[in-house]
This record gives structure tokens, sequence and C-alpha cells, in this order.
């Protein structure tokens, strides 16, 4: 055979339709596109318009979102598993991780990982290293003398990340500041006990003389008003004799 001689399947291509070449092509003139209208010219993109009305799209209520960060895993099911081992696919006396699940051809590795499911039957005793599976699917490997082990995320693989580092520092702000608020706990909880003790222990003070021993207060001067006392000191100014009225020795 030559490669002049290589030739698809008959069938397998189809040449296209030939548009405007004339009414007995069955494509002619109008092409199949109907005469005037918006439609029947290029570059057009009405979907999802309804006339100007409220389009369908509009009308419905939106609720939640999108989440970016999201993780989509590859659904793998304990039945396949099987069927692999029974095949040859997979080999069942060594690990099977997600590099193993790939080179057989059970998932493409595109995604976060892969998630074991419990749906069909299992009976060999496989070493499961996932990044997630149901509880169901755990207890039939299980069950079948294997084990699932349930891988970390990266996120958490790799310590020496910007995002392990500031959750790092978070935690010991943290840590810090609980030690700080037990400690003054701590303090606060010692007052009371020393209250306590002197209130068990009072100390001796200085005893007070009791009623019957008062002495009796000292007479004390009554306090006059301000006015009652100012009036008191005018005489004696006019009685000095400095003022300019005062009378003094005359001679004769």
């Amino acid at each position: 055979m030559r490669i002049n001689q290589l030739a698809d399947r008959p069938g397998a291509n189809k040449n296209k339709r030939r548009l405007g070449r004339g009414s007995a092509s069955g494509k002619g003139k109008t092409a199949g596109r109907g005469h005037n209208g918006q439609k029947s010219r290029s570059g057009v993109s009405i979907k999802g318009f309804e006339g100007g009305q409220m389009p369908f799209y509009r009308r419905l209520p939106k609720r939640g979102f999108n989440n970016i960060f999201r993780k989509e895993y590859e659904i793998l099911n304990i039945g396949q598993l099987q069927k692999a081992v029974d095949s040859g696919r997979l080999d069942g006396g060594k690990a099977v991780d997600e590099a193993a699940l790939k080179a057989s051809g059970l998932v493409r590795g595109r995604n976060s990982g892969t998630r074991i499911l419990a749906q069909g039957e299992l009976t060999a005793a496989l070493q499961i290293e996932v990044a997630g599976a149901s509880k169901a699917a755990v207890a039939a490997v299980e069950k079948a003398g294997g084990k699932i082990t349930i891988l970390q995320p990266k996120a958490e693989l790799n310590p020496d990340g910007k995002k392990a580092k500031k959750k790092a520092e978070r935690e010991a702000a943290q840590a810090a500041v609980l030690k700080a608020v037990n400690k003054a706990d701590k303090k606060g909880d010692k007052k009371p006990e020393k209250k306590a003790e002197k209130k068990a222990d009072p100390q001796p003070s200085e005893s007070k003389e009791p009623n019957e021993f008062k002495k009796p207060d000292e007479p004390t001067e009554a306090k006059e008003p301000k006015e009652a006392v100012q009036q008191a000191a005018e005489p004696d100014a006019e009685k000095s004799g400095d003022g300019e009225d005062s009378q003094g020795p005359t001679d004769v």
C-alpha cells in the first residue's frame, strides 16, 4: 500500500452544499435564508432577543454565585476499579494513586483530583490514595480488605507558600492574645482570694472609743455673717483717725 492509495471509509466525508449556485441546486438565489429581513444578512446575532419584551433569561430569578475557587473532582466508582483490575489495566498489588489511575485511563487527571463512590462491587484489596471518597466507598474498600487514604489539599502540602506563612503568623498572634488573656484572668482570680483572707483574719486596728467616752466638743465661735463683720469694722476705722475727716490735735 502506498500513500496515494490511502482513503477514508466510504461515506465518512461529505461535500458541503454550495449555496447561491442556481435554483437547480436547491439553495440558489436566497441560499435558504428567505426574502429580506435581518436574519438574511451576515454578521447578525440576535440570540435571546424577544422583540423588545423582557427576555426569558432576565425574567428568571438569580440565586447564588459561581465560586471561582471551587474544586471539581473526577468521579470514579468502585465497580470501575474492579473491572480495571480484572482486565489487567490496573495493578491491584501496587498503590492505586492519581498517577496509576491516569495511566490506566480511568481518569483524565485534569481536575482537582479523584473522588471514589460506592456504586458497584469490589472484591480486590486495594490501597487507594485519592483526594476524596464517600463514607460508603470507604466502608466497601475496607470490607474487601483494602484501605483508602485521603490526600491533603495542595495548599497544605506547601508549608513555604505565602498563604501557609500568613496562616502561621495569624495563629501565632491568636495564641499570644489567648496567653495574655489567660494571664490576666489568673491575676484577677488572686485578688478575690486576698480579700477573702483579709476578711477571715482582720488585722488589729486602732480601737475607737465608744460613744459614752467621747470627749465633749470644744466650744466653737459662732461664725458671724460677712455684713455684720463689715459694719463692726467701719467704726474702728473712724476711731483710728487715719481718714481725711479725722480731727487731730490743733494749735490754739
